[in-house]
């Protein structure tokens, strides 16, 4: 194992797979000649070159567009947008055009892109800069999404994302880029659909994605110390999502309890109750709580940022009150 902060693991990934074959190419805004927004393309211009390391205009429209396109002739892009916020500009791209293109042509064209970015909030970006939009890509077929929580995830998930013959939304975070992990030497990739049980529990199944999880860790800390034993479930993959694991899980705790940084109404965590519920409401022990942040745009205010983004108090009172304790 080596340590590598989790932007270093992104680039890794994507070199490897550069190297490996000569139809992988990057584009985005900044992400030669600066190295990366967030330097998760340092030294990449060097090795690959202008023409497989491309900056682009602020034209997310235009540069998602030109990948789905060049995915039919022959090409494997990696599309990388400074935030996911912004991927909304190109969004008729992604959903009208990459999600559609295999079945429209009749199975003759499949789309091997990915694309990714940052999701969600990243400290006092406010409203317009602090979006999840996980579930809105998950909702539509055709797509796969994928948000990892460290580099060696990070790592073995991008390069089976940039493998795969189908598009991909590749999910990450700016707090998250700095972070370091121990991430396998030598090549290994990490199946797109299978959840990690990153802590086993007997309790309660805390389940949750993304960098929101380091609060279900917290938590699950301060609840062993009254007795509490947590199982956290990292789903890795949101689109295919692993139901088997969350259900073999809760059919061991019966209790369930689900952590995910997005508004309320209609998300990932909604589709999981249902399911749970529809297939093993005889295992519950308690009524389902999920943790969501205020169903209202992210405020720019660090006080009330602070009350919209859940956090581990949210998880340690959930967990009690699906324990009646």
């Amino acid at each position: 194992m080596k340590t590598l902060q989790f932007r270093e693991a992104i680039a890794e990934a994507m070199s490897e797979e550069m190297r490996r074959d000569e139809s992988i190419y990057l584009m985005g805004e900044e992400v030669a000649e600066y190295n990366g927004a967030y330097k998760a393309s340092k030294g990449m211009l060097d090795e690959f070159g202008p023409k497989r390391v491309i900056d682009t205009p602020i034209s997310e429209l235009g540069f998602a567009g030109i990948g789905v396109g060049s995915t039919m002739t022959g090409n494997r892009p990696i599309i990388e947008f400074m935030t996911f916020n912004f991927a909304l500009v190109g969004i008729d791209q992604i959903i009208n055009n990459a999600a559609k293109i295999r079945q429209m042509s009749g199975g003759q064209f499949p789309c091997p892109i990915v694309f990714r970015g940052p999701t969600a909030s990243a400290g006092q970006l406010a409203a317009t800069h602090s979006q999840a939009f996980e579930s809105w890509y998950a909702n539509c077929p055709g797509l796969k999404v994928i948000v990892p929580s460290n580099p060696a995830d990070a790592k073995g998930l991008l390069k089976a994302a940039i493998r795969d013959n189908d598009p991909v939304i590749f999910m990450e975070s700016e707090q998250m880029y700095g972070d370091k992990g121990e991430v396998p030497e030598g090549e290994y990739t990490i199946p797109i659909g299978v959840a990690d049980i990153r802590r086993e529990g007997k309790d309660v199944t805390i389940v949750s994605f993304g960098k929101i999880i380091k609060e279900a860790d917290k938590a699950a800390d301060e609840l062993e110390k009254d007795g509490i034993s947590c199982e956290i479930i990292d789903l890795r993959t949101v689109k295919p999502l692993d139901y088997e694991a969350v259900l073999k899980s809760v059919k061991k705790t019966n209790r369930l309890v689900i952590l995910e940084e997005a508004w309320p109404f209609g998300n990932v965590a909604t589709e999981i109750t249902y399911h749970v519920q529809a297939h093993a409401f005889d295992y519950l022990d308690a009524p389902i709580v999920k943790i969501n942040t205020a169903d209202t745009p992210a405020p720019y205010s660090p006080v009330l940022l602070e009350e919209w983004l859940p956090n581990y108090k949210d998880v340690v009172t959930a967990v009690k009150k699906v324990l009646y304790k």
